[in-house]
């Protein structure tokens, strides 16, 4: 049950963020990240492509909307840039871009376009025809795991092979999870740290758990079908919360595994939530490069 395709979802228009929103998708807004030996400003999504990358990672397909063709850019390398770093003698960014564009080229990167923001299930269904009968990971393009050596994300693959699973989801326990998925389940390892999930509710008004979903996921291709099967909310958008309730329903094999002490949930959302993201990961930058000094 290997793993060698990734879904990037980037179609959302980002309203929470607007003005900055309308011109620059929240996908490409800076975070700290440590490089070489320094820290850098990346785009959230670059963290997210270095991120998947680093765990064998080499398909990509990236959901974009109206108005993202600067994500087509910046994955598109961009040599004569290079050449100037260095001609002005900043060998060093010239260098990390460098590496970049190496991963970008050792990696198959598709583009397909979601013409209108119909929610996120919606966008993941326009993924389709790139997964095919694949096993594939999903991660939402706003949201950024804190994590050594990218463990959140290995753990969520072993979750799925060692219980074959049909789904697996990361979640995190938090305060208020009413602006989540929520999930709720039964222990299935000594450290209950991994759940097997009884049901998933949307954005609930009472919240039966505090276990809110990380958006990170990794599905066998029947997603797709229950997708297919979830009607409009009110707002008209198909909701992945949704397919995932129906899947369960069926009793289909879904899991959670929690985000462990110390990683931490970076959201861009909102401008609070991006100003707190903004903090974290400035800090989680510069405890890791004390750490190796």
């Amino acid at each position: 049950m290997s793993i060698e395709k990734a879904v990037i979802t980037a179609g959302g228009l980002g309203t929470r963020l607007l003005p900055v929103s309308k011109e620059i998708p929240k996908e490409m807004l800076p975070l700290f990240s440590l490089s070489d030996g320094t820290i850098a400003l990346k785009p959230v999504i670059h963290i997210i492509f270095e991120n998947l990358f680093s765990i064998g990672i080499r398909e990509f397909c990236v959901v974009v909307g109206r108005g993202k063709r600067v994500l087509e850019d910046y994955f598109t390398p961009d040599i004569n840039f290079i050449d100037l770093l260095q001609s002005k003698g900043l060998s060093n960014r010239a260098e990390n871009l460098r590496k970049f564009y190496s991963m970008v080229l050792q990696s198959r990167i598709f583009f397909v376009n979601q013409p209108t923001p119909r929610g996120f299930g919606d966008a993941v269904l326009h993924a389709e025809p790139f997964v095919g009968d694949k096993h594939f990971l999903l991660h939402a393009g706003d949201d950024v795991v804190l994590s050594h050596d990218c463990d959140h994300l290995k753990r969520l693959i072993r979750v799925f092979r060692e219980f074959d699973a049909d789904a697996v989801l990361l979640v995190e326990e938090v305060e208020d999870p009413r602006a989540y998925g929520v999930v709720m389940g039964k222990a299935v390892d000594d450290y209950g740290n991994v759940l097997k999930l009884i049901d998933i509710v949307e954005k609930p008004e009472k919240p039966p758990s505090n276990l809110a979903v990380v958006a990170v996921y990794v599905f066998k291709p029947k997603i797709f079908n229950y997708i297919k099967r979830v009607e409009p909310d009110s707002s008209g958008e198909i909701q992945l919360t949704y397919a995932i309730k129906l899947i369960i329903d069926d009793g289909c094999d879904v899991y959670g595994v929690k985000l462990r002490p110390g990683e931490k949930r970076l959201d861009v959302g909102t401008p609070q939530s991006y100003w707190k993201a903004l903090y974290e990961s400035y800090q989680w930058a510069l405890n890791n490069l004390i750490n190796k000094s």
